[in-house]
């Protein structure tokens, strides 16, 4: 086994892309611990570095807007003169193989996507997406380490259960919103799942990011004539994602939809219960009992990403009964 030095690791996405390539990360570290591991990522995931210490360097590169081209050779540069033995990309797009071909780093991971990669890389690793997307990432670095998958681990300290506690996070990411992408309950919905928990007997938080700030709103209008003793509204209260983590890690169970707090939920195992609409739940949560997707399993889904790229206007898959989640509970 080759004992690399100065790795780079290219994880485009959101703040849950990066949690799902934390065993990766873990993997590499346990193996190569000496190294000093740069994560490449955008933008609007940076905060991810807050969830991890084994990450040593980051930069942003920001690949899906209008400038990706000068953005793709800013990433060249990075790579060309960063000194690397060891480069991990997980993007699809040929162009990436052709670009870290150029850079002169001994040792390329990829997937295999064309021809082209299978040339240009030194591991061309087959992209095997019919399964859970952590396990995905991790067969980049199989071929290294020889590892078996664990989950993705976020080592949150001092954290303490809040006996009888439910955490109720409904929202997703302004992006999401702004590209007709819907996977959430409307907040009337939220709030009605707030009322049965409240009925019976159930210590309900609810959070939210800054994304959220009109959904949270809607929802405690709708709390106006509900006795809120056993309730607290701690929006505004995480200060970052760290924060989050903390609470999620200090929440009997956690409710919410396909998002990135259902990945925190899953690397602090955290008993976490996730609305799935439109989306494929075996791609997006392990097999497990602690790490629940709640369909409503019409004929048409899942079918975003595979079958379109915006969710439909009837959105069938989210009349979810709510005495489900109420059962599970």
């Amino acid at each position: 086994m080759n004992n690399y030095k100065n790795i780079l690791l290219i994880n485009f996405g959101g703040i849950g892309d990066e949690i799902l390539f934390l065993p990766v990360i873990q993997s590499l570290k346990k193996n190569f611990p000496d190294s000093k591991i740069t994560l490449c990522l955008e933008s609007r995931s940076k905060s991810f570095i807050r969830l991890t210490k084994l990450i040593d360097d980051s930069f942003c590169i920001d690949i899906k807007t209008k400038n990706k081209y000068s953005e793709m050779m800013k990433l060249y540069f990075k790579a060309l003169f960063g000194k690397y033995d060891l480069v991990i990309s997980s993007g699809s797009n040929p162009l990436i193989a052709l670009l870290l071909f150029f850079t002169g780093i001994k040792t390329r991971v990829g997937y295999k996507t064309c021809s082209l990669s299978k040339k240009l890389l030194t591991y061309a690793v087959e992209l095997n997406k019919n399964q859970y997307a952590s396990m995905m990432y991790f067969d980049l670095v199989k071929v290294l380490t020889n590892d078996e998958f664990e989950l993705p681990d976020i080592e949150v300290n001092n954290c303490i259960k809040a006996e009888n506690s439910v955490l109720i996070h409904p929202g997703v990411s302004k992006i999401s919103v702004s590209k007709n992408i819907v996977k959430i309950f409307e907040p009337k919905i939220w709030a009605d799942l707030i009322k049965k928990l409240l009925s019976c007997g159930k210590k309900v938080y609810l959070a939210g990011g800054p994304d959220d700030e009109n959904c949270i709103n809607e929802i405690l209008t709708e709390l106006h004539d509900v006795d809120l003793s056993n309730f607290n509204n701690l929006y505004g209260k995480t200060k970052n994602i760290y924060d989050l983590a903390k609470l999620i890690k200090s929440s009997e169970i956690l409710i919410c939809s396909d998002s990135a707090p259902m990945h925190i939920g899953v690397a602090t195992d955290t008993k976490t219960i996730a609305i799935f609409g439109p989306t494929d739940e075996k791609k997006l949560l392990p097999k497990s009992d602690k790490f629940i997707a709640v369909v409503n399993n019409t004929n048409c889904r899942p079918c975003l990403w595979d079958k379109r790229q915006t969710t439909c206007d009837e959105l069938k898959c989210l009349n979810i009964d709510l005495e489900k989640i109420i059962h599970l509970i």
